[in-house]
Formats: C-alpha cells, sequence, structure tokens
C-alpha cells in the first residue's frame, strides 16, 4: 500500500516494469502496396486531370439544368422520349449527372490522391476459432449429403427452375397499381383520372344519404360532402345499378365539397363566369398532391385545407393553391340549377381530377395551362 501512495504522489516507477505487454499478440502487418500515383507524378496528374474532369461537367451539366429550368416550359413536347416531356427529361438528367459526377470525382479523388493512411485498432479476433469453423462446415456438408440434391439432379434442377419463376408473379403483380392514365383512358368513357361519371344536368346529392341539394337550402358558410346522383340510382332517376369495385371507384373520383359563400367573394377563372349559383361553388374533393380527401374548411378566408400533408386552397378563387406542396389547384366542377331548384352539374370535370401526373395538362379535355410546376 505505501509503494502505491507513494507513486501517487510523483514518485519514480521503480517497483513497475520498463514494458508492458499488449493483451493480445501483434499480428503484424503486411508490406505496404504503394498506388500508382503515390510513386508515379504522371500518374498522378493524370489522376488529377480526370477528377477535375469530372468536377468540371457537372458543372456544366449544373449550367445546362438552369438553361433548361429557364427555357423549356412544363409540359412542352411532352413525347419527346418515351412519353416523358422535354422539360421533365432535360432537368432529371442534368441535374442527375450533375450529382453523379461530383459523386464519382470525389470516389476517385479518394482512391488515388488522398493520403493512404494505414491505421490499426486494437481489438479482439472476430473470426470463430478453427474448431467451431470446421464444425460448421461438417454440419452444412452433411445435410446436402443427407437431402441428396448431388445425386438427384431433376430435383436439384426442377428446384432452381420454380424459384426463378418466383419472379414472374412478383413483376406481373406490378399491374395491380393500376394503370396509367392513359390506358386507363382508352379503356372507357369513366375510366382513367380524365373522365368521371359526372354528366349534364346530373343532380348533385349528399354523400351517404343520396337526396339531393336545394340551392336555397343553403346558407352562406354551409359545407356539404356531396357526390353524383348516379351514385344512388332508383326508379325514378333511372340511373344503372353500380356495385363492387364500380361502385368505389366513381365514388372516389367523383366526390365533391359544395360551399356556399358572398357571391361577391367568388373571383371566377377565366370562362368559369357561370360556374357558380348565388356563390355556392362546387369542387373535386380529391386532393391534387397525393389524392387525400379533404374538407376542413374555414369559412372567413374561403380556404380548403388537406388533413394529409397541409395543402391549403382557395375556394373563392378558382381552387388556387395558396399553401403546401400540391402543385395545381383542386377541379371546380360547373354548376347550375335545374326547374325544381336543385344544383346539377353542367358537365364533367373539364380536366382530370385527383393527384398530379406530367401528362395532365395534355390531356385534350379542356383547361390545359395549368403548369404551375
Amino acid at each position: 500500500m505505501s509503494d502505491i501512495q507513494h507513486d501517487t504522489h510523483g514518485a519514480s516507477h521503480q517497483n513497475l516494469p520498463a514494458t508492458t505487454e499488449e493483451p493480445i499478440a501483434n499480428p503484424g502487418l503486411p508490406e505496404h502496396t504503394w498506388r500508382p500515383t503515390d510513386i508515379d507524378d504522371k500518374a498522378a496528374q493524370r489522376a488529377e486531370r480526370q477528377v477535375a474532369a469530372m468536377f468540371g461537367l457537372s458543372s456544366v451539366f449544373a449550367i445546362l439544368f438552369l438553361v433548361a429550368y429557364f427555357t423549356l416550359d412544363v409540359g412542352d413536347n411532352w413525347q419527346t422520349f418515351g412519353g416523358y416531356g422535354a422539360s421533365n427529361l432535360a432537368l432529371g438528367m442534368t441535374l442527375g449527372m450533375a450529382l453523379l459526377l461530383i459523386g464519382v470525382g470525389i470516389i476517385q479523388w479518394a482512391r488515388k490522391l488522398m493520403a493512404d493512411h494505414e491505421m490499426v485498432e486494437m481489438r479482439h479476433p472476430a473470426r470463430s476459432s478453427d474448431e467451431d469453423r470446421a464444425a460448421t462446415l461438417a454440419a452444412l456438408d452433411a445435410g446436402v449429403a443427407e437431402s441428396g440434391i448431388t445425386r438427384r439432379p431433376l430435383i436439384r434442377n426442377s428446384l432452381l427452375g420454380s424459384v426463378t419463376l418466383l419472379l414472374a408473379p412478383a413483376v406481373v403483380l406490378f399491374r395491380d397499381l393500376g394503370p396509367t392514365p392513359s390506358q386507363a383512358a382508352a379503356a372507357g368513357p369513366n375510366a382513367g383520372l380524365e373522365n368521371t361519371i359526372w354528366k349534364p344536368d346530373m343532380r348533385v346529392v349528399r354523400d351517404v344519404i343520396g337526396t339531393p341539394i336545394r340551392a336555397s337550402d343553403l346558407e352562406v358558410g354551409d359545407l356539404v360532402n356531396a357526390e353524383p346522383e348516379a351514385i344512388f340510382p332508383t326508379e325514378e332517376n333511372g340511373y344503372p345499378e353500380i356495385e363492387g369495385v364500380e361502385l368505389h371507384v366513381a365514388k372516389s373520383k367523383a366526390a365533391v365539397v359544395v360551399v356556399r359563400m358572398d357571391p361577391d367573394d367568388v373571383i371566377p377563372g377565366e370562362g368559369r363566369d357561370n360556374w357558380s349559383v348565388d356563390g355556392i361553388v362546387c369542387y373535386s374533393k380529391i386532393c391534387t398532391h397525393v389524392g387525400c380527401p379533404i374538407s376542413l374548411y374555414e369559412r372567413t378566408t374561403h380556404h380548403l385545407l388537406c388533413p394529409c400533408h397541409q395543402s391549403t386552397f382557395d375556394l373563392a378563387d378558382s381552387g388556387r393553391v395558396v399553401f403546401g406542396p400540391a402543385a395545381r389547384h383542386l377541379p371546380q366542377l360547373p354548376l347550375a340549377v335545374d326547374a325544381e331548384g336543385f344544383l346539377v352539374a353542367q358537365s364533367d370535370f373539364t380536366e382530370p381530377v385527383g393527384p398530379s401526373y406530367w401528362t395532365r395538362d395534355h390531356k385534350d379535355i379542356g383547361d390545359q395551362g395549368e403548369a404551375e410546376l
């Protein structure tokens, strides 16, 4: 104890050994292999030029991105390559190449020119013991021998074939993600996002119960979730019965919100002067961001909020986006009043409902000048 106290107060270490034995034997390091750029100046200069060239090309692609951004309108030449627009194609390729070249240049720089240090970290061996490794290999060999897979090529080959063919169902299942908008539009008059079951003079009815909405029954500030009358077929209205998946698809695309505000607050868009009825406007209930249903209404500002990602639309101003990630306004349904005073649609939506997609503005169905990205 006296020796320890003496050492703590600064005495010499005469009682300690001159060297301390390492807890793990030093395995040593193999001879260092020098890179060509470490011993050849010309190789180093060549590598330097390669890295600089990649960084320079990255700058060129960044400039081309800016040129494309300011010279190509969103939607221009939308069938340039494989159905992709010139703007999307140019912006994606130039920005992608700019980032890729920077990454490749940095990797090349690190591999060939940065300092090449060898570092040693003291740790216990991570590998299993030779006995454990031998026992594991022996168990695997025994399992293979017992299965007879090496002696039965018919089983082996049929197994490999069945496992390989399992990839085919995985690929086919991608079809369940749904057709592209163009394919869906070709499938029928009500298919795709470009068309719904709304028709001229079809009544607007309350969702769930299906009762028609009389314009005089709505007060300023009211919001009603609604559907087309065809969703609720009866003998009186004469619409055909819709069932199953077709019914759910029709309801999801045709769902709307009906709002009444002071007529003086309504700012009609171009060509939409007669789309409202005494301050009553009707918009798609499906957010143009990722398709969430929306009905959170703030009556004093006439703003409709999507609860998913907070996209906000001004219903007094043609459904204009005022906040959030949505790129396009809410599609508006033209309204009118029939002889009995009930709200009816003048036509189907004049633009696709639901989430935005690249070729949306190029559908020959009306309003196509909405590229606001």
